[in-house]
């Protein structure tokens, strides 16, 4: 008779950086997909479309470490949680980043850049969104974490509770 396969003790060795990268794909995608729409819609400009990128962001992070969390449990190490929702963040904005500069190439006028450009003819607006949309999305996704690993750490042994 063949031995079943049983996955529980290969999800069970996954590391926070894989859960973190594999997230923050999927919350890069959200991303990218809200940003198109937005881009398409006409209200890419408005400061709400922005905050939406946020809260997509920071839902991101945070079921990252939820799932760390299920999957080690009592187990799970702070610095592991925290440095999961930050990579899910990091991985997330450089997607929308990239995405962003590809959307820029296709739809210049939808997006209503200001055009600065150097010495050298190089169009810098693009360049400092790219910068600040990483910059943005992983500060935003080390607070996050530093919020919600709060939630999410292992409870330690209390000795006082533990004598009762």
């Amino acid at each position: 008779m063949a031995a079943s396969s049983n996955t529980a003790p290969a999800a069970r060795t996954i590391t926070p950086e894989q859960n973190g990268f594999r997230h923050g794909i999927v919350t890069g995608a959200v991303l990218c997909v809200y940003t198109l729409a937005a881009a398409l819609l006409g209200f890419f400009s408005r400061i709400e479309a922005g905050s939406l990128d946020v809260v997509i962001l920071i839902t991101g992070s945070v079921l990252a470490i939820r799932h760390l969390r299920q999957l080690r449990g009592e187990k799970m190490p702070y610095l592991g949680g925290y440095g999961t929702g930050i990579i899910s963040a990091m991985v997330a904005s450089v997607v929308l980043g990239l995405f962003f500069i590809i959307l820029t190439a296709i739809m210049p006028k939808s997006l209503d850049l200001t055009q600065v450009e150097n010495l050298f003819g190089f169009d810098l607006s693009v360049v400092v969104a790219f910068l600040a949309i990483i910059l943005m999305g992983t500060m935003t996704g080390v607070i996050t974490s530093l919020i919600a690993m709060q939630y999410f750490k292992a409870d330690p042994i209390d000795p006082l509770k533990a004598m009762e």
